[in-house]
């Protein structure tokens, strides 16, 4: 029967089962009753903390987004300048998804559906993106680095020219482009989009 530390909490124990459920069957074979039996416990249990399986899957990936978006905001509030923090933030974001993709491909399942069910995962990951973007582009703005019209249009033109490396979906139908020709992509993207970042009246 497994013991759960003394430091865990049962939530804490449910979503490590089920990680590991994912781990070895995928997303679409667990079962909230396959994650309680790992966990040794009811699946009532588990519906006492999750009220879906959905909600389950939600706090995994929140889990690891809390993580690389704290790893984000430093790139923010570092003191480099803007053009140099919205680069880094960009190729961050990239990178993240592209390791979670190699290393956990069935993990990176639980983000994709996320993303195309826009379910509160993706969400609040969004949005928490937009922001720390924001970010940049007023501090590019204010210091003369960047010249938009508007800064909202500023941020949908750089969500925009970055779709594709920054859309779940669209990074696993890229799982066998080599990582190096995708940094290539994106860095000859990015470069394109802070030149027109920095025109006068540009977004």
């Amino acid at each position: 029967m497994n013991t759960a530390p003394p430091s865990e909490t049962t939530a804490q124990r449910i979503m490590a089962s089920c990680v590991e459920e994912i781990r070895a069957f995928g997303v679409d074979r667990v079962t909230v009753v396959s994650v309680a039996r790992r966990a040794a416990m009811t699946h009532a249990n588990v519906y006492r903390h999750f009220e879906t399986k959905e909600a389950l899957f939600d706090a995994i990936t929140l889990g690891w987004l809390k993580g690389l978006e704290t790893r984000l905001a430093e790139i923010v509030d570092a003191p480099d300048p803007a053009r140099d923090k919205l680069e880094r933030l960009l190729f961050a974001l990239l990178r993240a998804y592209r390791d979670r993709l190699d290393d956990e491909p069935r993990l990176f399942d639980l983000f994709v559906a996320a993303f195309d069910e826009n379910r509160a995962s993706a969400r609040h990951h969004r949005a928490r993106v937009r922001i720390l973007i924001d970010r940049v582009l007023e501090e590019g703005q204010n210091g003369g680095a960047f010249a938009p019209v508007s800064r909202e249009k500023a941020l949908a033109f750089v969500l925009d020219a970055l779709y594709r490396f920054l859309t779940p979906g669209v990074l696993r139908l890229d799982a066998e482009t080599p990582r190096r020709s995708l940094e290539l992509r994106l860095g000859a993207v990015t470069g394109a989009v802070l030149d027109a970042l920095a025109r006068r009246g540009a977004g």
